[in-house]
């Protein structure tokens, strides 16, 4: 019997079906990101010269113009071998002369292929990484801003996950984006989270990558075996009530968001191998910001994926060499493996949250002065779905540290655990082995 050897660029689509076991399928996606592809990538955008917002949008080899029709020659690219399975367009916002950073009426214009979901076309999960780069000077659109690591190598994660994950067909969307005018005040982002909102988009979570092809840091740390995951606290679509009810009833650091960051600390864990996942609260690095940042804005789950060790020397620095220190965001200094792992990790996110039935509405938690807590919630109208999971943990704990799988009910007792010293949330589980996003009840039971 012959064997028959399938490339990854030849037309083979799996579709992720509750027969599916969603463990083989991460297994194969774990070790698909290509260190080469993502090196070719990164050097193309780096070739266009600069990618500043503001800079030439008519020219065919120089300026932010040029490259965002490159990404989308790619997507397009990326979508004829998959049979049209991307629908691959531009998004563009006209943003006015501010005086401070943006000197002159200029369109600010995202780049963006959507893998529509099979089973819920409306419900999305996103990975974004930016297209624009700047020098030391923020206003300074004409000199040479490579901008490789920040953000080159985002960008071409991006698209390296479209390469890899455009092979299988998933009942719920992707998107994946190339954001432009981060870098001039996260424009491209709040551009996109206004349209989602204003569409009604079922945003499951946004996957932000900035910076992940650098590791050695300004600490003289050399690090290729961890990444940090930025996550705010809470939604900021909480009713003042609820915020209120936080201080006797704890989800302080329970939101959609931070829930994202522990899924991807989780899934790290189980299928990428000497690589851990640093969740750092806080939205964004001390006073800094990120193009997750407008979606949680709008009250979407968020993160920020990138680097351990930054090298602030080669961050918005022109190209130069003073007292011996070379400053400048060059591509000799990003590492190529490392960033194809960090991609792996979006890929691993993206597919599981993808390939999950979608998380339990309106959580809800009884069970003060008793011996036992009770969890209630609607259920999920799913052919997928094959159950219920509770989850638990110390309330210092930074992960979920217990769980039990119920099956396929809307209310459960535990029994002989005292809701005062845990906090708990419930998650959807598919026949497929894929989960939801934990949900933490921020309602109580009422008693009648």
């Amino acid at each position: 019997m012959k064997k028959i050897l399938v490339s990854l660029f030849t037309l083979v689509t799996i579709t992720i079906s509750a027969q599916s076991d969603i463990s083989k399928v991460l297994t194969e996606i774990a070790t698909a990101p290509s260190a080469e592809r993502i090196e070719k990538d990164i050097r193309t955008l780096v070739n266009f010269g600069t990618r500043h917002t503001l800079s030439d949008t008519v020219s065919e080899i120089r300026g932010i113009g040029a490259a965002r029709r490159w990404i989308k020659s790619e997507f397009d690219r990326i979508s004829k071998a998959c049979n049209n399975c991307l629908e691959v367009s531009y998004q563009r916002n006209l943003v006015s002369k501010d005086n401070r950073r943006i000197t002159k009426d200029t369109y600010v214009v995202n780049v963006l292929a959507v893998q529509r979901g099979t089973k819920y076309p409306n419900s999305y999960v996103i990975m974004s990484g930016d297209i624009d780069s700047r020098v030391s000077n923020v206003n300074n659109y004409t000199s040479d801003s490579p901008g490789a690591n920040d953000n080159a190598s985002g960008m071409a994660g991006t698209i390296e996950a479209a390469r890899i994950l455009s092979k299988y067909k998933f009942p719920v969307s992707i998107i994946y984006v190339g954001l432009s005018g981060e870098e001039q005040g996260l424009y491209g982002g709040q551009y996109m989270a206004k349209i989602a909102k204003d569409e009604g988009w079922d945003i499951v979570g946004v996957i932000n990558n900035d910076m992940i092809g650098n590791i050695k840091g300004i600490d003289a740390v050399i690090d290729n075996s961890t990444f940090r995951v930025f996550s705010e606290a809470i939604s900021m679509e909480l009713s003042e009530k609820q915020k209120a009810s936080m201080r006797f009833y704890g989800g302080e650091v329970d939101g959609p968001s931070r829930q994202l960051a522990r899924y991807i600390d989780k899934i790290t864990d189980a299928y990428m191998t000497n690589l851990d996942a640093i969740m750092i609260y806080r939205l964004d690095r001390f006073g800094r910001g990120g193009h997750h940042r407008p979606f949680n804005d709008l009250g979407f789950a968020g993160v920020r994926i990138m680097e351990t060790h930054e090298n602030y020397n080669q961050q918005h620095q022109d190209l130069r060499t003073e007292n011996g220190i070379k400053y400048g965001d060059v591509i000799e200094a990003v590492n190529f493996d490392y960033a194809a792992k960090l991609t792996a990790v979006n890929a691993l996110t993206l597919a599981s949250l993808a390939s999950a039935p979608l998380a339990p509405k309106n959580v809800k938690i009884g069970g003060a002065v008793k011996p036992s807590t009770q969890l209630k919630w609607d259920g999920v109208e799913d052919s997928n779905l094959l159950g219920y999971k509770i989850y638990w943990r110390d309330t210092t704990s930074p992960q979920w540290q217990k769980s039990r799988f119920v099956g396929d009910v809307t209310e459960y007792t535990l029994e002989n655990i005292v809701i005062d010293n845990y906090l708990f949330g419930v998650a959807s589980v598919g026949k497929n082995g894929a989960e939801s996003l934990v949900q933490f009840p921020y309602q109580l039971i009422r008693q009648n």
